[in-house]
């Protein structure tokens, strides 16, 4: 019954992005501003995924953890489930930091690398991992060269 309920909230989730231009992605900027619209003002870390396809569209969203005040733990294959259900080519991957510091921890670096290479295996692309705030401030990985 969960899987279904899961299949459920991850298609309701996709009608909300049936948006058409403004949920293409040409830059960060773009990611980001998604991002802050779905997750920006949450109390606690909550780890987002873009779903995109091959003209990056997004045609998924997901918010695949919910975390604590300063952690959320990931696991792949929770990431990668709406992209697969989904069809999608790639991914943008976020999250927030409820204190408003955009600045990517160890662990959020680590956690990228990982992402990155079972995105490899899977042939679905981690375009960036973008770390948001309510503000509208982000920080990109790929931009600073994490990625």
């Amino acid at each position: 019954m969960e899987k279904i309920y899961e299949i459920q909230r991850i298609k309701q989730i996709i009608q909300e992005v049936e948006g058409g231009e403004q949920y293409i992605i040409r830059s960060p900027q773009d990611g980001a501003q998604i991002a802050t619209s779905f997750i920006g003002e949450d109390d606690r870390e909550v780890f987002f995924v873009m779903c995109l396809n091959t003209k990056n569209r997004v045609v998924a969203v997901h918010r695949c953890h919910i975390g604590g005040l300063n952690a959320s733990i990931v696991v792949p294959r929770e990431v990668f489930k709406s992209a697969i259900l989904n069809n999608a080519s790639s991914i943008i991957i976020s999250h927030q930091h409820p204190s408003q510091d955009c600045k990517p921890s160890k662990e959020d670096i680590d956690v990228t690398i990982r992402l990155v290479d079972c995105g490899r295996i899977l042939g679905i692309e981690v375009l960036d991992h973008l770390i948001v705030n309510a503000c509208g401030d982000f920080f990109s990985l790929k931009e600073k060269g994490y990625l």
